[in-house]
């Protein structure tokens, strides 16, 4: 009877021991939903911030040309500060910087702002 209890012991342990050993795959599941959740994240914020210069160069394009030209104040403040640095001086490089958009928005921005 001791030998049976003694045995169940022995076993019990190397059993936890090994246990304590093996990676946690839930850990692993979650640090993987983690990243995946974290990249969706990442891809939603640049598409919202494509969308908005798209809509600013969609409502600057369906403005009337007329009084567009002409009148800088009407136009949207991000496509203001764009141009605004572009006559400072700025690179379109360093505009884009400034602006967190890239370098070919820029350039669509001061082509569409002409």
């Amino acid at each position: 009877m001791t030998i049976v209890v003694i045995s169940l012991l022995s076993v019990a342990v190397v059993l936890i021991i090994i246990s304590l050993f093996l990676n946690d795959r839930y850990a692993e599941l979650e640090k993987q939903i983690e990243q995946v959740s974290i990249s969706a994240m990442q891809d939603t914020y640049q598409l919202n911030k494509k969308i908005k210069v798209l809509e600013e160069e969609l409502l600057t394009e369906n403005l009337p040309t007329s009084n567009e030209t002409s009148n800088v104040e009407k136009k949207p403040l991000l496509i203001q500060k764009v141009v605004h640095l572009n006559l400072q001086g700025y690179s379109i490089e360093d505009i884009a910087q400034r602006t967190d958009l890239s370098p070919n928005d820029v350039q669509a921005i001061l082509k569409n702002s002409k």
